[in-house]
């Protein structure tokens, strides 16, 4: 996919590999759409696009910790677009972004899968009209190989609490989703994959949990710019990617049933269920 005049929207782009991938975007030609909570750092970015002499991008200020936040966001970005390319959905918490503690998010769901998932999930339902309008147009998910099954006994892991768990179960989620969202848009025109980009790479959310990178930001920005713009992969999608290439993920997420209750749980909480 030529970039030069598409639309792409990059959630948690102000930092980290977000940062990157936006940036390059910039360069080859398309409109940015950025998102993060922090304005400063946004404006940085924006900044040094400028600089670079390529199209500033625009930014959107949201807190995805919040369905609210999420529903604002997504309308913002309707009254201001017809279409939309591409949507990277990357914004994320790690498994120690704020401490160990179990934390929940402002409508009480567990912070991990509220911020890593739902997010994700009710944006891209809710810009669903300008993806199709774009086709051929893209979802790409930015999961992990971190991946724990779901305990729908206790989807907010409200007993022995584990951020570690709490994370992988949230990309799982992220993996579930695009395969269940990629069958329903079969013939529309719009593809959906998820991948994990590269292991540790030198970002907050790495150092946050007192890991060492041992990747870098660009080869995990290479990776997702692979399945935003890559002609090798217009026509696939459900597909995970470890990287560069297409790999398997957790047994459940090739489970229909495991989907299905994942499917019904979740517009129930984003409360699409209701639409």
């Amino acid at each position: 996919m030529k970039m030069d005049g598409k639309t792409v929207l990059i959630t948690g782009s102000t930092d980290g590999v977000g940062r990157y991938v936006a940036s390059e975007l910039a360069a080859g030609g398309a409109k940015v759409l950025i998102h993060g909570r922090d304005a400063a750092r946004a404006n940085s970015l924006i900044e040094e696009i400028k600089r670079a002499g390529h199209a500033v991008p625009v930014f959107y200020q949201a807190d995805l910790s919040s369905l609210a936040g999420t529903r604002k966001l997504a309308e913002a970005v309707l009254a201001d677009h017809r279409r939309l390319d591409v949507f990277v959905s990357n914004a994320g918490i790690g498994s120690m972004n704020g401490g160990p503690a179990r934390k929940t998010s402002t409508e009480g769901y567990e912070l991990r899968f509220a911020v890593n998932y739902l997010s994700g999930f009710l944006l891209a339902h809710l810009l669903l009209p300008l993806l199709k309008a774009a086709a051929p147009s893209r979802i790409v998910n930015v999961a992990s190989l971190g991946q724990h099954p779901i305990d729908f006994d206790d989807v907010m892991i409200t007993k022995g609490y584990n951020g570690s768990r709490a994370y992988a179960q949230s990309k799982l989620s992220q993996i579930m989703f695009t395969i269940d969202l990629a069958n329903e848009l079969k013939g529309s025109g719009v593809t959906v994959n998820s991948l994990h980009p590269a292991t540790y790479m030198n970002t907050t959310m790495v150092r946050a949990g007192g890991i060492t990178p041992v990747s870098t930001v660009e080869q995990g920005g290479e990776a997702i710019l692979h399945l935003v713009r890559g002609d090798d992969v217009a026509d696939k999608s459900g597909l995970f990617f470890n990287g560069m290439r297409e790999a398997q993920a957790n047994p459940q997420a090739y489970d229909e049933v495991a989907r299905k209750r994942l499917r019904a749980l979740s517009l129930e909480l984003t409360g699409l269920a209701a639409r």
